[in-house]
């Protein structure tokens, strides 16, 4: 078990060990006019509380200049258990898009939805208003269990209804317990200085590092099973799901130049009933809690944890502390992590409609006036008093679903009049990017703002090459931590640098496999000039039914990733990486 001294704490364990159970002094920085930012030990704390501090790095250096300090603003996360939003929760979102935030709704790769551009005197506001809807933003981020994902396409609805009810149950189960949240935003009644507060899953320093849950329902590995801490796979044996095979030790953070640190894909541990799994939750959890390294925080998610012990330690570790033992895997198989878009019929009658939201970002503009589409569609679903779903996709998409017939003509009339329309490439179908530049303080290059116009060029290659409506994965990260999950895609681009990326290829298309570097540092037109003669050469020499991210391999390219480990090794089964 690793060494908890004090002497050897990281920076983020002290914040946490004085901070009071997550107060610091947040409240008294809220009601501070002369600055827009919060202290420094602050803006750790707000993360626990789904609000990250940002400033719009467009303009720092003119704000430099003027020796203005950066231009403060704040993103505040609504947590979504299952990404399943009623019609009048959609629009309490549309409406403080407008009253506090900077007029757009981002939907997340974790199935929450992003407010950015909070200004801090907005703050409160904005989060009594998310309150007011009945949802809310504590464990959005921070060192806890942070959004739970379950498979969004309802279609198999037995086992999609038991995913979501698990997801919800294991989203209450690991929800932080401090009072802080509502004391800081919602003026609730102070508890501190009363009985001492306990966190009983967490303790009073939380986890080592963040923590990310997932339930997937086979065929679709829509959530992306393997990219994360802890995932539920639905078996369904008989028409109804017997119970869940677990998996651990997924991630896909790591650090530029930094060979210890590394993407991995989840391991199997074992197969246990649904009654069962929220304990084994909790087990899984304070064993990382635990065993977590708390000395460094590039070292400290589940993925390391297991890496060092060994998947037999913690099994065995995990099996003690939830009083039982786990069963052996049971068959399953996905065939896919992408969006099924377009309309379905439901057994039951009822129609669902799969909108592509490109990199999840609803707002208006000229000719597309997405955001105004969707709450005209919210505001008939809520006045006919149906009980519709807004459900938020893994792949940043949007899912309405249990439509009447007549409904369904009603949003096809108002898509098409604000002009949105359903028809895309292959490849934009698949692609995903991360918000990056320009409040992301992490965010070495562009991703949202720029993968767009790279798909425009691809397409164009694609379309030559007869390939226009073959489904690639393509996925895009402003910085290596790898919030859109680019190391599971057949394409990832990783940002290096302002207009610079390293190029990523073969991962599998049912998201079972890691990729592996192509190329170092390419800019837009290296990018096209090392995909083209690939893309080409897939057309013309592809198996019956090969995917892309296993053509590059087969064909020598890319070197098979077998794991996290060797991520970084022999990068490329052909030129070496320029």
């Amino acid at each position: 078990m690793p060494d908890h001294s004090p002497a050897i704490l990281s920076p983020n364990e002290r914040i946490k060990g004085a901070s009071r159970h997550l107060r610091g002094t947040i409240a008294d920085g809220l009601s501070n006019a002369v600055t827009g930012a919060l202290a420094d030990d602050d803006t750790q704390l707000t993360k626990f509380h789904g609000i990250y501090q940002q400033d719009d790095r467009d303009l720092r250096p003119e704000r430099r200049k003027k020796k203005l300090e950066p231009a403060y603003s704040f993103m505040a996360r609504v947590r979504i258990p299952g990404g399943v939003l009623n019609a009048a929760q959609w629009l309490t979102l549309d409406r403080i898009a407008d009253a506090q935030a900077n007029g757009t709704i981002r939907l997340t790769t974790r199935q929450a939805v992003q407010f950015h551009g909070i200004i801090k005197s907005n703050l409160r506001d904005a989060i009594r208003a998310i309150d007011a809807g009945l949802l809310d933003t504590i464990a959005a981020c921070g060192d806890v269990n942070r959004n739970v994902m379950c498979s969004a396409d309802p279609r198999a609805s037995g086992a999609h209804a038991a995913a979501l009810d698990l997801a919800r149950a294991l989203s209450t189960h690991l929800t932080p317990q401090t009072g802080a949240y509502r004391e800081i935003w919602l003026d609730g009644e102070k508890v501190e200085g009363g009985e001492p507060e306990v966190e009983p899953v967490y303790g009073a320093t939380y986890l080592p590092r963040k923590f990310k849950t997932v339930v997937a329902v086979p065929p679709d590995n829509d959530v992306d099973v393997y990219a994360h801490d802890l995932g539920f796979i639905a078996i369904v044996e008989d028409g109804a799901v017997a119970g869940w095979n677990v998996t651990v030790g997924g991630g896909m953070g790591m650090t530029h130049g930094e060979p210890r640190t590394f993407p991995r894909t989840a391991d199997l541990l074992g197969f246990c009933t649904t009654d069962r799994a929220t304990a084994l939750a909790e087990a899984i959890v304070t064993v990382q809690r635990d065993w977590g390294d708390r000395s460094d925080r590039k070292q400290a998610r589940l993925k390391y944890t297991i890496e060092r012990h060994g998947l037999e330690a913690f099994r065995a570790e995990v099996e003690r502390r939830a009083g039982f033992a786990l069963e052996a895997p049971r068959p399953f198989a996905f065939d896919r992590t992408g969006d099924r878009y377009g309309w379905a019929k439901t057994a039951g009658g009822d129609w669902n409609l799969t909108l592509f939201v490109e990199n999840g970002r609803v707002a208006d503009r000229p000719g597309y006036a997405l955001r105004s589409a969707l709450r005209i569609i919210a505001e008939k679903q809520l006045a006919a008093r149906r009980g519709a779903d807004f459900r938020i996709t893994p792949n940043q998409s949007l899912m309405i679903c249990g439509l009447t017939h007549r409904a369904k003509a009603v949003v096809e009339a108002t898509l098409r009049a604000h002009g949105v329309g359903n028809v895309h490439s292959g490849l934009r179908r698949n692609a995903v990017a991360c918000v990056a530049l320009p409040t992301c303080g992490l965010a070495l290059a562009e991703s949202e703002r720029y993968l767009p116009s790279l798909i425009d060029a691809l397409d164009a290659v694609l379309e030559e090459a007869g390939l226009r409506e073959d489904e690639i994965v393509i996925r895009m990260s402003g910085c290596p931590n790898g919030c859109s999950r680019p190391y599971l895609a057949e394409i990832g681009l990783v940002g290096r640098a302002p207009g610079t990326y390293h190029l990523y290829l073969g991962a599998a298309f049912d998201g079972s496999r890691l990729n592996r570097l192509y190329r170092r540092d390419l800019d837009h037109d290296g990018i096209l000039a090392a995909l083209t003669p690939l893309i080409r050469a897939y057309a013309a020499d592809r198996l019956s039914g090969e995917r892309f991210g296993d053509f590059v391999i087969r064909t020598g390219h890319v070197a098979l990733t077998l794991s996290g480990r060797t991520f970084h090794d022999d990068m490329s089964a052909g030129e070496p990486a320029a």
